[in-house]
């Protein structure tokens, strides 16, 4: 199953309802095993990003889930796809 790696920022909205943030993630992780995706880990962050996100499951599955989470006005993401070692050497196969 593919592997995302979301890095996630409040909005001013999000920073302003601080407190109610393990409640939202607590219900996003709730929507996203609705839509067959796994939440491997989430850590609220120091530095450039107040979050971050690490899924698996499908990709339309997990866009529908950003739009929806985007909707809501509490954070920004930054989505990246991750790979495993085993996908790696997969695609490194190919090369010539």
């Amino acid at each position: 199953m593919p592997a995302y790696i979301t890095l996630i920022n409040f909005t001013d909205q999000g920073a302003r309802t601080i407190k109610g943030s393990p409640d939202r993630f607590e219900a996003f992780k709730t929507a996203a095993e609705s839509k067959g995706v796994t939440v491997k880990s989430v850590h609220w962050t120091l530095g450039a990003y107040d979050l971050v996100l690490v899924t698996e499951g499908p990709e339309d599955a997990l866009m529908t889930l950003s739009l929806q989470t985007a909707s809501l006005g509490n954070v920004r993401t930054q989505t990246l796809r991750g790979f495993t070692v085993t996908e790696m050497r997969k695609l490194l196969a190919g090369l010539p």
